[in-house]
């Protein structure tokens, strides 16, 4: 038994050995786990990029909003800035429409706002800003459902 065992063994070395890999040679021998971004342990933080860009352009639209007409051009530059680092951002499937709902609404925000600086007609410039609201409403009814957090309506005070 011995003798069959010697015999096999340096066949059953060749054949370990061509099945394994030097791991500094073969880095994609080496499995990785990467977590699911939608797995509710990681949704925060999978959310805080896309929500970091909409914080900033609200706070920069708010401030656009308070600028003479002559002022506007550097606000618009800075939003558009905004939204085009939104649109580089590939969100995980679980925030695909919130990405879409964000970048629906940077965009009604920064047409409405042109087409201000063009000199619109007041009904095209209302229907800029119900859009961009109700656009930013759409994201942040998506934000809440992905967090699986419940909105309370605010009530007016008598």
């Amino acid at each position: 038994m011995y003798r069959t065992i010697t015999r096999f063994l340096p066949i059953f070395i060749f054949l370990l050995s061509a099945c394994g890999g030097n791991a500094a040679t073969t880095p994609e021998a080496v499995p990785t786990w990467t977590p699911d971004p939608c797995a509710s342990s990681n949704l925060n933080a999978s959310v805080k990029p896309i929500n970091d860009l909409q914080r900033e352009f609200d706070d920069a639209s708010g401030l656009a909003s308070n600028l003479p007409v002559d002022q506007l051009d550097d606000a618009i530059t800075n939003l558009q800035r905004i939204r085009r680092e939104a649109e580089n951002i590939t969100p995980p499937p679980c925030l695909v429409a919130l990405k879409s709902y964000q970048l629906a609404h940077m965009n009604a925000v920064i047409d409405t706002l042109i087409a201000f600086v063009g000199g619109a007609d007041t009904n095209t410039l209302n229907q800029g800003m119900t859009l961009a609201r109700q656009e930013h409403d759409r994201y942040t009814l998506e934000m809440a459902r992905v967090l699986g957090v419940t909105l309370v309506t605010a009530t007016a005070a008598p």
